[in-house]
């Protein structure tokens, strides 16, 4: 008789080292490489120009959206994501500082591709958050200098516009914010 393998649980992660890029996929502990710089400016601007935005604590916009960075989420027991950036509105997730790992399924994901995790992202996560209600997922491909913005919609994904570095947009959820794509990389070098 064969015995099935343990599938990981959130509790695996937690024994593990504070900083250590991991997360549960299909019950698996998968363990990521840091980040390139050219990862880093995407996920950092985007931050910035959403995150700003959409989190401040005073003023019009104030008490809209957490915007986290690399936080771990259970989908489910055997599915624990960190993803690039994810968002919830403050109404469904009032104080999320102190929580490992966050049990509320975001309002909001955002993946950067990387060599790596190019295949995870754009199959298996996408799947994995169409099936957990995400509402909006969005990819970011810094190599393409492209932005992909997806909605849910009867658990199936719907394209909600792709982007190149040329655009300036307004997507959901963040239809407030006027977001220029080429922010999000590197400057284009100069030829001589």
């Amino acid at each position: 008789m064969t015995v099935a393998p343990k599938k990981a649980s959130s509790e695996d992660l937690l024994g593990r080292e504070e900083g250590e890029r991991a997360e549960i996929l299909a019950g698996e502990i998968r363990v990521q490489p840091a980040p390139r710089p050219r990862h880093s400016r995407a996920q950092g601007a985007l931050r910035r120009f959403i995150g700003g935005r959409t989190t401040m604590t005073t003023g019009l916009r104030a008490g809209r959206w957490w915007i986290l960075l690399e936080v771990d989420v259970r989908l489910d027991a055997h599915e624990v994501v960190r993803p690039d950036l994810a968002g919830w509105r403050r109404k469904r997730l009032a104080r999320p500082w102190d929580l490992r790992p966050l049990d509320v399924t975001p309002d909001w994901t955002c993946e950067i591709l990387s060599r790596s995790n190019v295949a995870t992202d754009r199959v298996y996560k996408r799947n994995l958050y169409a099936r957990s209600g995400v509402p909006f997922f969005w990819l970011v491909d810094p190599q393409a200098r492209i932005l992909e913005t997806l909605r849910l919609r009867d658990g199936v994904w719907l394209d909600a516009g792709t982007y190149d570095d040329s655009a300036s947009v307004r997507s959901a959820p963040f239809d407030d914010v006027l977001l220029e794509v080429a922010r999000l990389f590197p400057p284009v070098a100069e030829q001589p």
